[in-house]
């Protein structure tokens, strides 16, 4: 394995949509290193977020549980009035 990723946060103060896509991206990195998968914020609404997972990721038969127990896990702790959604792309 080569270096861990860099995982950068978001200011505090900054908008929620910034803060939300900054965390997907860490969360996506995270992903990667560790799994070779991937997660993109594809869009938010103010109220739900719209994820597609890429990489090792698609096709996996544990996708379905990466989507809500580390994606939609990590985004409620941070934003628990949030809901995460898988993209229809």
């Amino acid at each position: 394995m080569t270096d861990q990723p860099d995982l950068t946060p978001a200011a505090p103060d900054a908008p929620v949509d910034e803060r939300l896509r900054v965390l997907i991206e860490n969360l996506s990195a995270y992903i990667e290193y560790y799994h070779g998968g991937s997660v993109t914020l594809v869009d938010f609404d103010g109220k739900v977020a719209r994820v597609k997972l890429g990489g090792a990721c698609e096709g996996c038969s544990l996708s379905a549980m990466t989507l809500r127990g580390w994606v939609e896990g990590t985004v409620h702790q941070f934003f628990p009035d949030i809901r995460v959604e898988a993209a229809d792309e």
